[in-house]
């Protein structure tokens, strides 16, 4: 059971690397209807769900607590993941906005019965680096072209690391909660979008395939296999895991010529990663517990 809750939080990570690719191949499609169309789509699991299983339900009463971080974990993260996205190249916007497993280590090491040792400390310089390197595009002069963009990525980061933190306290509370999550951040998403855009739709088959993949994966499936992992699996593995999602997201997006490759890109990626797993390295080599004395 632990085993299998684990690899389906593993399979959240690999969704997510798609969605910086599935972010671009969709088009021009202003940040807010983005996030209305693609988290309604994104609902459509959670929803088949409760039609099968009406009883389920009631699983969606929870204090106003769950709602308001899930609500604002969901639609301010991707309200920044997005808006990043639309105001700077996809690679650079994408790295940054990964720093949020690098933020996680940290901001755990600052909980109740925790230290924030060396390492810790050491891996959050690295990330910064990687991060100063692919902001640094024309050598140390800062590319102010892309600044919202590059803002909105790095706000993005600290949003989901922070919701990520704050829903520990809510283990006990069912997957099906995500469904409102989604349904909320959706409705919230057009009532802006119709007070502050322009509606722009994709043009092209192969922009609506990205929407459609971006919302029955990485802001649908994700979230349900998320929550289900590091709530019956082992999550420290899963954090440890996460690291690998950018560069898996990079190695797509120059996959599918997104982005050139690049000895910059690789040293930030590098750097940034090597970062995050520099800062959870209590995580990675945790000694076993001695065995009992007598024990068979």
């Amino acid at each position: 059971m632990r085993v299998k809750a684990t690899l389906i939080g593993c399979s959240a990570i690999l969704m997510w690397s798609l969605l910086a690719l599935f972010t671009a191949g969709s088009g021009t499609m202003p940040p807010f209807q983005l996030s209305a169309v693609a988290f309604l789509i994104g609902s459509l699991p959670g929803l088949a769900v409760l039609a099968a299983r009406p009883g389920r339900i009631a699983l969606l009463k929870q204090p106003p607590k769950v709602w308001i971080t899930g609500i604002a974990g969901l639609f301010g993260y991707h309200f920044l993941y997005f808006t990043a996205l639309r105001n700077a190249p996809a690679v650079e916007a994408g790295l940054i906005a990964y720093l949020w497993p690098l933020f996680i280590v940290v901001g755990s090491a600052l909980l109740p019965g925790e230290r924030l040792r060396l390492h810790h400390v050491l891996g959050a310089l690295a990330g910064l680096a990687g991060m100063v390197l692919i902001v640094a595009r024309n050598g140390f002069a800062f590319d102010g072209a892309y600044a919202l963009g590059y803002g909105a990525a790095f706000l993005c980061a600290f949003t989901w690391s922070g919701y990520s933190l704050l829903t520990r306290r809510f283990d006990a509370v069912s997957t099906d909660v995500v469904t409102g999550f989604c349904l909320a951040t959706s409705l919230l998403s057009f009532v802006c979008h119709l007070l502050l855009e322009t509606p722009v739709w994709p043009e092209t088959a192969f922009q609506w395939t990205c929407l459609i993949g971006l919302g029955l994966l990485p802001v649908g499936a994700a979230f349900y296999a998320w929550d289900h992992g590091v709530k019956n699996g082992d999550i420290q593995f899963l954090g440890v895991a996460s690291y690998a999602a950018p560069v898996l997201s990079t190695l797509m997006l120059v996959l599918f010529g997104f982005a050139e490759p690049s000895m910059r890109v690789l040293l930030a990626c590098l750097l940034v990663t090597g970062g995050a797993v520099l800062a959870a390295k209590d995580m990675i080599f945790r000694k076993a517990p001695p065995a009992v004395a007598g024990s068979a």
